[in-house]
């Protein structure tokens, strides 16, 4: 049995930034004598061995050499891989993408084999702002677009979550968009391209451009990142006569925003949060000249939900404007009235006498 440390743990040592994951490559083993040699792993996924020793990873190889393995990677700057001896191996143009901040394809080949690579490349351009593409990963990635309607959606949904925990997530989509990728999974921002924004001065420019922009003013909180992604997807059923006008666009937002998160099997929570987005963000973008009444009822859907400071963060990044402190000293207030003890009020009529007591407070208060 040969273990070997690969991929991001020496890539990033050699780029001289922080490890924190370490996955390993075994040759020359099945699983039954890894499983005695790690009685502890865990098996992950069923379509290969992969197994979890505590925090790492461990992929038993089908390949009979560690240079075999390496060849079947998708960028060269991935395929490295170190011994127990501490002896390094890599692909012919590992080191040099490394030092030229290149991302390159081991082979096109790779690609049309999985797929799911397209997305993952992209995932490390938005992960590598400082990196550029060459021309045989561009022809890769584009020469594979016509089979990424075969990739799962658990694999999908899973590179765009980890593009978004980038510093740049907006490369993301615009590496897919320039390589003719961004068809079947994201078709939202693949249309988002031919649609304005919205009427000036508010949005100049496409509907891609800003939702890309909104991203990454909130890049850093993925959560914050994904409703920048869905917030504005209602645009996309406005009337190409009535542009660059988008009314109503917010409710018709909610549906579309659903729609991308199921596709992908992102969690309910995210779900609910893209919707939350679409729906709220134009009215909390109006939110010092909302009545009580309004701003109740969109404080007590955000704080049941957990959303109140992502979503005026997603209106900030939006219009500019910050009304966070005011929502939060809204809320404050709201949550501090009660219905009287012994009100003897039951269901919907106390939900709308405490609602009427909520409002109150907010009116005094303004």
């Amino acid at each position: 049995m040969k273990i070997y440390s690969v991929g991001g743990a020496l890539r990033d040592r050699i780029l001289g930034r922080r490890v924190t994951d370490r996955d390993y490559v075994v040759l020359g083993t099945d699983e039954q004598c890894f499983m005695a040699a790690f009685p502890r792993a865990r098996k992950q996924g069923r379509e290969y061995p992969v197994y979890r020793v505590g925090a790492s990873e461990y992929v038993l190889s089908p390949f009979e050499s560690i240079e075999h393995d390496l060849m079947a990677r998708d960028l060269t700057i991935n395929a490295l891989a170190e011994d127990e001896e501490g002896r390094l191996f890599s692909h012919p143009m590992a080191l040099q993408d490394l030092a030229s901040r290149t991302l390159r394809p081991v082979s096109g080949e790779n690609f049309l084999k999985d797929p799911v690579r397209v997305l993952r490349a992209a995932r490390f351009a938005s992960m590598m702002p400082e990196f550029i593409l060459s021309g045989d990963l561009k022809e890769a990635m584009a020469s594979a677009a016509a089979r990424l309607d075969g990739c799962t959606a658990e694999r999908v949904g899973n590179e765009l979550v980890r593009a978004l925990h980038s510093t740049l997530p907006s490369r993301f989509f615009r590496t897919l968009a320039d390589t003719g990728c961004l068809v079947p999974w994201f078709e939202e921002m693949e249309k988002a391209r031919k649609v304005p924004a919205g009427p000036p001065p508010w949005h100049d420019g496409s509907l891609f451009d800003h939702i890309l922009d909104v991203m990454d003013a909130l890049h850093g909180k993925v959560l914050w990142a994904w409703m920048g992604l869905c917030h504005d997807l209602g645009k996309l059923a406005s009337p190409p006569e009535k542009w660059p006008s988008h009314h109503g666009h917010d409710e018709g937002g909610v549906v579309l925003a659903k729609g991308l998160g199921q596709r992908l099997r992102l969690p309910k929570r995210w779900v609910e949060a893209g919707m939350t987005g679409a729906r709220f963000h134009m009215k909390a973008g109006l939110y010092d000249k909302l009545r009580p009444g309004t701003r109740v009822d969109i404080l007590s859907a955000l704080h049941r939900l957990d959303l109140v400071e992502a979503l005026f963060a997603l209106v900030r990044a939006d219009h500019g404007d910050d009304f966070y402190e005011m929502a939060a000293r809204d809320l404050r207030l709201m949550l501090a009235v009660h219905l009287p003890a012994g009100h003897g009020l039951k269901g919907p009529e106390a939900g709308r006498q405490l609602r009427n007591l909520r409002c109150q407070a907010l009116a005094a208060a303004n």
